[in-house]
């Protein structure tokens, strides 16, 4: 039975972890028959938003790995204590909180820096050639991570966005355009990526390409 750490970035896509695509990828990873350890950093979040009004939710605080534990139902540990050798593979999901808590390119773009552990576990990953899977709008620090040490040409998907593919080559990695309920596979890099709700208005899509993208980490492993 594989062991496939899931990475969580809070809870709600816009300030943390997309709660459709987490529980697809958890659903997906289940019925492969895998041992899944969830995991977030223990870290503020960027801010907090008012999931109704869309808008942050001033003088509000949360804690990432707090948030996270609603999705793992409690039972999450602290990314700072994983390493490579506890797990077969990693998978990331998308939601803003990809982009705002375990990395900041939501603001700062192409000149984003990555939390360390995120990026330490990645690499780690890639050293010891294990797969690792990344959803939605988590390909862009998977970009940072692999062009800061120096892997350049990773093939990576958010679906067609061209600004946003624009970044992640600005950053050294090689986007592919994908359809939704598609994924992309760099088989040399070990590395699996699909769009999910970067293109997707139904949950139906986002779990197809989800499906897709979990049985290629799981072959990969």
């Amino acid at each position: 039975m594989p062991k496939v750490g899931v990475i969580l970035s809070g809870c709600g896509v816009y300030d943390g972890a997309e709660i459709h695509e987490s529980v697809a990828a958890i659903l997906a990873l289940d019925r492969a028959g895998a041992e899944i350890l969830y995991m977030a950093p223990d870290v503020p979040q960027m801010h907090v938003i008012n999931h109704i009004a869309g808008e942050p939710a001033d003088g509000e605080s949360r804690s990432v790995l707090v948030e996270s534990a609603r999705i793992a139902r409690g039972d999450i540990k602290n990314i700072a204590g994983i390493t490579a050798a506890d797990i077969d593979a990693l998978i990331i999901p998308g939601g803003f909180g990809a982009a705002k808590n375990l990395c900041d390119f939501a603001v700062k773009g192409a000149d984003c820096t990555v939390n360390t552990d995120v990026s330490r576990l990645v690499l780690e990953m890639h050293s010891a050639a294990k797969p690792v899977g990344f959803i939605c709008i988590a390909p862009a620090l998977a970009a940072k991570i692999y062009g800061r040490a120096g892997i350049e040409g990773v093939k990576l998907t958010i679906g067609s966005d061209k600004e946003t593919a624009g970044a992640i080559e600005a950053m050294g990695a090689k986007h592919v355009n994908c359809e939704v309920r598609d994924c992309v596979v760099d088989a040399d890099h070990k590395v699996v990526t699909t769009p999910a709700y970067m293109l997707a208005t139904r949950i139906n899509e986002v779990a197809d390409g989800i499906e897709k993208l979990v049985y290629e980490v799981l072959k990969l492993a």
